[in-house]
């Protein structure tokens, strides 16, 4: 009877076992952030920066690795790292959004659009260079800047922030894309100001110049804290949209460029920045219980290497000085940092294109 008994009570707690996905709040927002260029290497000399005191990456509480090769090349491009974490398919380099056929890729994005949330795009350089655009765009070419602006005009995007206007009204096509997304409900920001004086969606924001000013060279304010005052106007506008929560990307564009130019003073400015956007992003899924925020890089620029100054480092503490291999990528893993509600699903060793379908399933819905 004993055993009887015994064998009724684990049946009935294998029966109402619930597993973590059953017990959480479902994911109604994502907050995907990228850093262009930022391997390991960078976050670690940004730790070591500030004596290893906590940055807001060590909030993080599930860490992953994510490989980052494309489809025809052991060292990725922006592009088909950008499409692999967008849409969850490795692609060529030099691709945007399209398979290596041809055939169109759905990305995250969409995917959280098709099903009634609020979406937006937030860089500190071109919403049409590779990584965003793989999140909007189709191009075989990721430097059809024009042909990539074309499919702004009716993608639907609810915030879109960055610079560079002179591919939507400075066109070999003579059309003004600006006037043709305010002729379907755009409001458009020449400046920062508007754009975070802003208060409803949909939102165009192109701010002067190809880029902004690097967080170093930024001595007349252009930029100031752009990037975490920006996705914090983000957040809210989308928050305000009314629709069922929000897939929001986030790009710090300038470190892959200052790591290009093996700059290391101004990769790390940027670092810093990107890392209070994260900041903005953590605290936010702090105070709403259903918010994700992924952080990771698309791949890593320069070869950085953080080396002792003096060959004989075991004498005391000596610093780190930073040393770039090249003024390419490099085809190292990429951290990734999961913070918030579904973070769990974002630990262990993925693909990069892994890290899309997992995007991908929770804009969907998919537990």
């Amino acid at each position: 009877m004993k055993h009887t008994l015994l064998l009724l009570l684990l049946t009935v707690c294998l029966c109402c076992r619930c597993t973590p996905h059953d017990t959480e709040p479902a994911i109604r927002n994502v907050i995907f952030m990228i850093g262009d260029g930022m391997g390991l290497a960078q976050v670690t000399a940004l730790s070591a920066e500030g004596d290893y005191a906590p940055t807001p990456f060590d909030r993080a509480e599930i860490i992953g690795l994510q490989k980052t090769y494309s489809a025809n090349n052991r060292v990725t491009d922006s592009a088909a790292a950008g499409t692999a974490l967008a849409t969850g398919s490795k692609t060529d380099n030099g691709t945007i959004g399209l398979a290596p056929d041809g055939s169109p890729l759905e990305s995250a994005l969409q995917v959280a659009a098709s099903h009634d949330k609020a979406t937006g795009i937030v860089v500190t350089y071109s919403p049409l260079d590779a990584t965003p655009a793989a999140f909007v765009a189709h191009t075989a070419d990721r430097y059809d800047f024009e042909g990539t602006a074309l499919q702004y005009v009716t993608c639907g995007v609810d915030v879109i922030a960055g610079s560079g206007p002179q591919y939507f009204n400075r066109r070999s096509d003579g059309r003004d894309l600006i006037a043709e997304m305010e002729a379907r409900g755009y409001t458009f920001a020449a400046d920062k100001a508007a754009l975070l004086g802003a208060t409803h969606t949909p939102l165009l924001a192109l701010l002067p110049d190809e880029s902004l000013p690097y967080a170093v060279d930024d001595s007349l304010n252009l930029r100031g804290d752009y990037l975490a005052e920006a996705t914090a106007k983000a957040i809210a506008l989308l928050e305000a949209s009314g629709k069922k929560g929000f897939f929001l990307m986030v790009e710090g564009s300038l470190i892959d460029k200052a790591a290009h130019r093996n700059d290391y003073e101004d990769m790390m400015a940027e670092m810093r920045d990107f890392s209070r956007a994260v900041d903005v992003a953590c605290a936010y899924a702090d105070a709403h219980p259903g918010t994700l925020v992924v952080v990771t890089g698309d791949h890593e620029t320069g070869g950085l290497s953080l080396l002792s100054p003096d060959l004989d480092f075991v004498t005391g503490n000596n610093g780190l000085v930073g040393r770039f291999a090249t003024d390419s990528h490099s085809g190292t893993f990429v951290p990734v940092y999961a913070y918030g509600t579904g973070a769990e699903r974002f630990g262990g060793m993925m693909e990069n294109s892994d890290l899309g379908n997992r995007l991908k399933q929770i804009a969907a819905g998919t537990r």
